[in-house]
């Protein structure tokens, strides 16, 4: 078995109280030891965080083909840097959350994800591309599990049984896949003239976000020679669709790193008719843009990493957002008022503005320095 200790979160942030483990990973490879030996050649992994699951089953099954899915282009870059630091060869593939994940497999590690559409996405593919003896296991933090998962799953999967705790973790087995129910995802909803399409694990989903709502309200004003533009963590897309159909002379570049994100984001630019002006790209943090290319970038940036209430995705985002800006680029942010970004945004961008502010959310202007 590796030593989880030695795993990294990296390229992630990386902070003390950040783990790039936890007991769910042990408990999923103890639950799932016997079934993963019987079908080491037909083994999906779901979910996993930064390697561990992975790396464990490759380590069990040394040579077996892996197909895996990490929503977070980080996770994925995680689990490659932790196997070339442990010494682990490189047996798996990487997958979108697509039938080719899942055709044929016999056994399924899931980390639970927080949401159920998330889950309810995961479930129903299982349940309509695995082999018809499939064992799913699914694992997850006590505190973070309901009742609502187990509802989902048999929802897909006939029969789902509970394993006792361990550690504060527990894992949920799951079998019979009735593959007959109907398609749901993506899903769609217009908001006037956006057509918003989501995966389970998109943020917000098929709605508008209250923070977006706000950063909507103004946008007319921001820089209105803009030509270049990028949605930084753009989600679903719907900052980027929204700028397209109000400015088209302007091009967008919206980026995200969760894959359910970008597919939804590319599926929201075909539905609302500006795919013509609108890219699309996975990137952490805007990573594989040029510098100095952007005169505005729209950001609604995160607060959590993981289930923990943090502060450092925003300053990686807003240190991102400088570099793409040109000198006198304006980003436009919105972001939960209880933080306080503006003097981080000062620091990091340049001068900033307050437009809009509620008990809520705050909207601010940055221009860049020169």
């Amino acid at each position: 078995m590796i030593d989880f200790e030695q795993l990294r979160r990296w390229p992630d942030i990386e902070a003390p109280e950040l783990v790039a483990h936890d007991a769910t990973d042990r408990l999923l490879l103890d639950t799932a030891d016997e079934a993963l030996a019987a079908h080491p050649d037909a083994v999906a992994v779901v979910g996993d965080r930064y390697g561990a699951l992975t790396l464990g089953v490759a380590t069990l099954l040394p040579g077996a083909g892996i197909r895996v899915h990490q929503d977070a282009l980080s996770g994925e870059l995680a689990l490659d840097a932790n196997a070339g630091r442990l010494g682990v060869a490189t047996t798996w593939s990487h997958h979108g959350l697509d039938p080719a994940l899942l055709e044929g497999a016999r056994t399924v590690l899931l980390q639970l994800p927080r949401g159920l559409d998330a889950l309810d996405e995961i479930a129903g593919l299982v349940a309509r591309h695995a082999h018809p003896d499939v064992r799913l296991f699914a694992g997850g933090r006590v505190k973070h599990m309901t009742l609502a998962m187990n509802d989902v799953l048999a929802r897909h999967l006939g029969e789902v049984t509970a394993g006792r705790a361990h550690q504060k973790s527990r894992v949920l087995t799951a079998t019979a896949p009735t593959p007959g129910g109907a398609l749901g995802w993506p899903r769609t909803s217009r908001h006037g003239d956006v057509v918003v399409v989501a995966h389970g694990a998109a943020f917000a989903g098929t709605s508008i976000d209250v923070g977006t709502r706000a950063l909507l309200a103004v946008l007319d004003r921001a820089a209105p020679t803009a030509r270049e533009v990028v949605d930084l963590g753009c989600g679903t897309g719907v900052l980027a669709a929204s700028f397209a159909l109000a400015r088209p002379g302007a091009r967008v570049v919206a980026t995200d790193q969760s894959w359910a994100a970008v597919e939804s984001a590319h599926a929201t630019m075909r539905a609302t008719g500006v795919a013509d002006r609108v890219s699309v790209s996975r990137d952490d943090a805007g990573s594989s843009l040029p510098e100095a290319s952007a005169d505005v970038v729209l950001l609604n940036p995160p607060f959590h990493v993981g289930a923990t209430v943090h502060t450092a995705i925003s300053r990686k985002l807003f240190e991102a957002a400088a570099r793409l800006l040109r000198p006198g680029g304006e980003l436009w942010c919105v972001w939960n008022s209880p933080l306080g970004h503006r003097p981080v945004l000062e620091r990091v961008v340049g001068p900033t503005t307050q437009i809009a502010r509620d008990p809520r959310f705050t909207v601010t202007r940055s221009v860049r320095r020169g």
